[in-house]
């Protein structure tokens, strides 16, 4: 019997349990299962060790905005991969919770569910499928409206992992789930669906920009909002590079003392009775250095003074801003409707990373994921496979604003679906370019880990590129020479996913001297998405193709650049 067939029949009703036998025979039902989902004979019922794992004393309160960490410049290897199990489905009565919670969309998703277990006829299964799909979104759209950090534990999992009974899932792959670590103790922006969602609630991250709603006509009030919304972009990208500006002018210090000290290490000389020496060659190298120091510093301390100033301008303008709204009624503050909305936009990346022909069944069930660790999209695995490609491609999340190059790592989601791809939701926020975090969406339950992974980050890769050249994307930049390259071969389809499948070659293949591009694509790639100095030296080895891109490489370096 699959796991369909062992999950039906829980909800709360006497009579449900007499319609199981007769849909199912009596007998055929597991007994752990039947236990588990409350079918057999009523016992005395242990007390879960713990009732809710995500208790809080405090009330869902609005947040700071998070900033963005620009001091980091690579990811921590992620070593610890599971902790101890939790006990999350201690709880025998987990299933009949959890639909009956949920009211009239609880039923009708019990009904669908029943119902399609029961059935044979592939073409009637097929549409139960569309039914109970639509139902579970339904329900699960309803429990996403009342995310809070005192959300019971099975509405979480729900919207975590796609749970909507244990007995959907062996008991290997319950001890999998309840072994992936909880928390977010890394410090990326790595969220699962439910942390995603109470980060929405609470204020801390901008709603995903979304084309499938039309904006209503905006009121005085709402243009003001929209203004503050921008300042603020503005001035989280100039504390930004305030902050690069400092670090440049700590370093510049740094040197400024160590060439002071070599100056002040005198020699002496013992046949003039210790008397000290006149400046040695390393102490005349110093000497130039600290008058191209001075003048660094120099330089650096007008630019941040400048920096400051365009801050303290900003905040007034906020200020002024923000009375200005206040006069025209209070601002909209994060309600259901922003997180509803926001569950709609999270809903069709899934669909996006599921893609047309693949698995939309949006329940997690046994038979499409195997209960291997390795092979699930858990927060540790996917930073440890965005460490490997940015080894690879270093310059993968660096952004350029005012000359200044920081590290900005996107918010990956990490949904509940069978997908096969990720997918680059936004390649930044439309109200601050310079700072803000992209989105990345990726599947929990991958076909191939890995290729998800990549194809997300090569989706990021092309959009941002895309967004930086504008109108001029199919003529200026990697988009530019790769859209040419396309035309040129009078190539059919959508050039993005050319270039994804191309991005994963480049880095799953070419980076190991397997040579699986064409020609040209290899020489784009080399120039624009240049592999480390290390890895380049060791290519030219490994291929004519490779010798030649390197020595064009040094010619390009002798003639000081393009």
């Amino acid at each position: 019997m699959n796991g369909i067939q062992e999950v039906v029949g829980s909800i709360p009703v006497a009579s449900k349990t007499e319609q199981m036998s007769k849909d199912f025979g009596s007998g055929q039902l597991d007994p752990e299962i039947a236990d588990l989902m409350g079918i057999a004979a009523p016992k005395a019922e242990a007390k879960p060790e713990f009732t809710d794992l995500f208790q809080d004393a405090h009330p869902l309160e609005k947040q700071q905005a998070e900033r963005v960490d620009t001091a980091r410049k690579t990811f921590e290897f992620q070593t610890k991969q599971e902790e101890a199990p939790k006990p999350f489905f201690q709880d025998k009565s987990y299933y009949k919770k959890l639909l009956g919670e949920q009211g009239e969309q609880g039923k009708r998703v019990h009904d669908l569910l029943t119902q399609f277990a029961a059935t044979e006829d592939p073409q009637t299964k097929s549409v139960l499928r569309a039914r109970l799909a639509t139902a579970y979104w339904e329900m699960a759209t309803q429990i996403a409206g009342r995310i809070s950090p005192a959300m019971p534990a099975h509405q979480r999992l729900l919207l975590r992992f796609g749970i909507l009974s244990p007995a959907l899932l062996s008991e290997e792959q319950r001890s999998l789930v309840s072994r992936i670590i909880f928390n977010n103790n890394s410090g990326e922006p790595v969220h699962y669906q439910d942390e995603w969602l109470l980060k929405i609630a609470q204020g801390a991250v901008n709603p995903s920009a979304s084309d499938e709603v039309k904006r209503a006509k905006q009121d005085a009030g709402s243009k003001t909002r929209e203004i503050i919304e921008k300042r603020r972009g503005q001035r989280q990208a100039e504390l930004s590079l305030l902050a690069g500006k400092l670090r440049q002018l700590e370093e510049a210090e740094g040197g400024l003392a160590s060439c002071v000290q070599t100056i002040l290490r005198h020699q002496t000389r013992a046949e003039f009775g210790g008397l000290k020496d006149a400046f040695s060659p390393e102490q005349r190298e110093a000497i130039v250095q600290i008058q191209n120091i001075l003048r660094s510093l120099s330089n650096l301390d007008r630019e941040v003074r400048e920096s400051y100033a365009s801050v303290e301008g900003i905040d007034r303008d906020l200020g002024e801003l923000e009375e200005k709204a206040e006069e025209g009624g209070p601002a909209v503050s994060v309600d259901r409707t922003t997180v509803l909305a926001e569950f709609g936009s999270v809903r069709q990346m899934s669909k996006m990373c599921v893609g047309r022909q693949g698995n939309h069944f949006p329940i997690l069930a046994k038979q499409y994921f195997r209960p291997n660790i390795k092979e699930i999209a858990t927060r540790e695995n996917v930073i440890n496979a965005m460490a490997r490609v940015e080894a690879l491609d270093s310059g993968l999340f660096e952004r350029t604003f005012k000359g200044q190059t920081t590290r900005i790592v996107p918010h990956v989601l990490l949904l509940p679906n069978y997908g096969e791809s990720g997918v680059c939701w936004e390649p930044f926020e439309r109200f601050n370019r310079a700072s803000s975090r992209g989105r990345i969406a990726i599947p929990l339950f991958p076909k191939d880990l890995d290729y998800a992974v990549l194809s997300a980050l090569a989706d990021l890769r092309w959009q941002v590129a895309k967004e930086k050249a504008q109108h001029y994307w199919m003529e200026e930049g990697i988009t530019g020479k790769y859209y040419q390259w396309f035309d040129e071969q009078k190539l059919r389809g959508d050039v993005k996913d050319f270039f994804i499948r191309d991005y994963a070659l480049w880095i799953t293949k070419e980076a190991q001297g397997t040579q699986k591009l064409d020609r040209e694509v290899r020489g784009i790639f080399w120039r624009n998405l240049p592999f480390p100095q290390a890895i380049k030296d060791n290519l030219k080895n490994r291929g004519f193709v490779y010798g030649e891109l390197y020595k064009k490489d040094q010619n390009i370096a002798m003639s000081d650049g393009y």
